[in-house]
């Protein structure tokens, strides 16, 4: 043994800490360069027009893989969470309503849990 102290997972915990710290000063450098150092100006519309679809691209990635392969199943798909996402999806194109599409999946998973098993 050289001395290093190792976490459980078996990393060096100066390597674990550096890890950290360099992820938080990367994280905290691209949260300053937009409220920072361009906070107060007008961005341009371009630019505008492209951050509208943040969300729309950001939501499918952490909501696709509990839909596809949920840990509660092992990574098997589940009929009650396929048919939870194509409730949303649905409620959410007929009404343009966030709201109402979160609810309604929800209590589509709700009750298709409920009902198979």
């Amino acid at each position: 043994m050289t001395g290093a102290v190792e976490t459980a997972a078996g990393i060096d915990r100066t390597t674990l800490w550096t890890v950290i710290a360099l992820l938080g000063l990367g994280s905290f450098g691209l949260r300053f360069m937009f409220t920072g150092l361009i906070g107060n100006r007008p961005l341009p519309e371009w630019v505008l027009r492209h951050l509208r679809y943040t969300s729309v691209a950001v939501l499918p990635g952490l909501i696709a893989p509990a839909v596809f392969m949920p840990a509660a199943t092992g990574g098997a798909p589940d009929p009650a969470r396929l048919m939870a996402a194509a409730a949303t999806v649905a409620i959410g194109v007929l009404t343009r309503n966030v709201l109402y599409a979160v609810l309604g999946g929800a209590g589509t998973l709700y009750a298709g849990l409920y009902l198979l098993g």
